[in-house]
């Protein structure tokens, strides 16, 4: 096991190991507890009541964060014709087809988002194996394929994330930065529980939301109080 370095043993000091903290209280102590140099990511951990092993009990979509992440975003977009321009004009970072397929299969993966116009998905599935285990593959379920290049492009520079149950069930998403003033770390939270709530499969048994943990990069959790932050305290 790593040794854990000083900072963090201090800071572990201010979270009470047992303690249910109300989410406000939660986001107050976990900016206080960064223990690095850098602006750290703030990041949620929920776990929900789903079985995942079922394809109707996993949680797969994307929310736009309404402060965003703190991280611009490097989108790339498979487009061709009109396509081209328009994505080009929304902002897009890298704008192709064929050529950007060739480099990534060469490689190359040096961007955060791909996004992909219909038509294109005959000639991206050739990527399956190198984008999907890296989380890039364009996916209608998460508006990543799309004619709308120009919706896609903003809700993403804008602060859009994607969010996946893993196999037990938990969904990890960044919601800021330690920077970030308290309340729109609290807004952004509470959107990304609202939008769970919401594609709530029709499966899930009992208790949905289950657990919910906040931290920071290499910081301690904190657990929030899963109960009221569901009802929005």
């Amino acid at each position: 096991m790593a040794k854990l370095s000083k900072k963090y043993q201090e800071a572990s000091k201010l979270v009470e190991e047992n303690k249910l903290y109300d989410l406000a209280e939660a986001i107050e102590l976990v900016r206080k507890t960064s223990v690095t140099k850098f602006d750290a990511t703030v990041e949620v951990a929920i776990k929900l009541g789903v079985d995942p092993k079922y394809a109707d009990q996993q949680v797969r979509g994307a929310v736009v964060l309404p402060h965003g992440t703190g991280k611009s975003k490097t989108v790339l977009v498979f487009a061709k014709g009109d396509k081209v321009k328009e994505a080009e004009a929304a902002g897009a970072d890298f704008v192709g087809s064929e050529e950007l397929v060739a480099k990534i299969q060469a490689g190359w993966s040096d961007f955060d988002v791909a996004v992909a116009t219909p038509d294109m998905m005959g000639l991206v599935g050739r990527l399956g194996k190198v984008l999907g285990p890296k989380g890039l593959m364009p996916n209608p379920k998460v508006g990543t394929v799309t004619l709308d290049v120009t919706r896609a492009i903003n809700e993403i520079k804008a602060g859009k994330i994607e969010y996946r149950t893993d196999k037990a069930g938990n969904i990890h998403a960044p919601v800021g930065k330690v920077s970030f003033d308290e309340s729109k770390l609290l807004e952004n939270v509470q959107t990304l529980i609202e939008t769970l709530i919401k594609v709530k499969p029709s499966g899930a048994k009992g208790q949905y939301v289950r657990t919910i943990t906040l931290s920071t990069t290499m910081g301690p959790g904190v657990k929030v109080n899963a109960v009221k932050a569901v009802l929005g305290k």
